[in-house]
């Protein structure tokens, strides 16, 4: 009966008890019961103004910072009687938080006020996750990931490098970021998107905050032609194979696992990628695209197509325009890859003397 009860009529299990045994005042006397508040409408517009003002500290932080923010707020508001000003500082922690409360929080739900809590969290309910085997029959599809040089240590601030490979061709663009957070991260994606020999159709990322962020938001689908956003399952890096194999192949071979806390890194690493180290992996590294994968008893068999650079998979594609073909071939001829080599290792021995 008590189960029956409290599913019906949507009440917890120790209230549907006490009102069935008639413990629980209804009425004009439920309106009686507990202690009266101890403050009013004059004592919360003095509070909730200065928990405002100072970044909405929690109640037990409210509690200290009013006796600093008192006098301030009468020289600002108009003078404040001894009495209500001796009542609100005696107020609880707890008092303070049921003061504040109702003005806390998100616009989301029943709160009401600042917004709260991590925007990644509801960019997540949106933006669908993409596992498994992927295939795409023209450039565009990129993964992206960054790689941290902080040598093993996350304080303070460093460099860190953008990864863009490309699934069709991969092709694969890198930037610099002084820190990961997504203004620098939309600075590069900008950046990298004036310089690519073709569009950006679909951005696959992991769940950083780097990532799902309102600037991200904004930049990705916020525009005339919006970008397929897909994330990768959490704690799966097999989901983001690819951007995992180019973060080894393509930064840590080249710049190795140190710390990198000097900002002029950050212009020095930029020109290593964009003027040396791209165009010799984009137009004269050859790479193979697994194409089938069986195992047989404890053996996995896998099979690869012919090596071909990115450039050349391009050329190739039929969905790459004649334009954009022509282009790639003015590049790479006027590239010389011996060159490229040797302006890659000048450019790495500048870079070391500083870290």
């Amino acid at each position: 009966m008590i189960d029956e009860v409290s599913e019906t009529l949507g009440w917890e299990r120790k209230h549907t008890i006490k009102a069935l045994n008639g413990k629980v005042m209804l009425g004009v006397k439920a309106q009686r019961r507990g202690s009266k508040a101890t403050h009013g409408e004059e004592e919360r517009c003095i509070i909730v103004p200065i928990w405002k003002q100072s970044e909405q500290p929690c109640g037990v932080r409210l509690k200290a910072t009013l006796p600093l923010w008192m006098e301030s707020y009468a020289a600002h508001y108009g003078a404040i009687e001894e009495t209500r000003s001796e009542r609100i500082l005696s107020y609880s922690a707890r008092t303070l938080e049921r003061i504040t409360f109702v003005h806390r929080a998100t616009g989301e739900g029943t709160r009401k006020g600042r917004k709260s809590g991590r925007a990644s969290n509801r960019i997540k309910t949106f933006v669908p996750i993409r596992c498994g085997p992927q295939e795409f029959d023209e450039p565009g599809w990129m993964e992206a990931d960054t790689v941290s040089h902080g040598g093993g240590s996350s304080s303070g601030h460093f460099l860190w490098s953008l990864t863009l490979p490309d699934f069709h061709s991969g092709w694969t663009e890198l930037a610099a970021l002084w820190g990961n957070k997504g203004g620098e991260v939309r600075a590069s994606l900008e950046r990298i998107e004036k310089r690519m020999p073709f569009s950006m159709l679909g951005f696959d990322c992991d769940n950083g905050s780097e990532f799902l962020n309102e600037i991200l938001e904004a930049y990705l689908l916020k525009r005339k032609r919006s970008i397929v956003w897909t994330r990768s399952r959490a704690y799966k890096k097999n989901d983001q194979a690819h951007v995992e194999q180019k973060n080894f192949t393509h930064v840590r071979q080249i710049l190795g696992y140190g710390r990198f806390a000097d900002l002029k890194l950050k212009s020095l690493v930029d020109d290593l990628y964009e003027k040396a180290w791209l165009p010799l992996r984009n137009y004269f590294t050859p790479v193979m695209k697994l194409i089938e994968k069986q195992r047989v008893g404890g053996k996995v068999r896998k099979k690869y197509d012919k090596a071909a650079s990115p450039c050349e998979r391009l050329l190739v594609c039929p969905k790459v325009s004649t334009a954009t073909k022509e282009s790639l071939r003015q590049i790479r001829i006027g590239l010389d890859p011996m060159d490229l080599s040797e302006d890659i290792e000048r450019r790495l021995v500048e870079i070391f003397a500083i870290v």
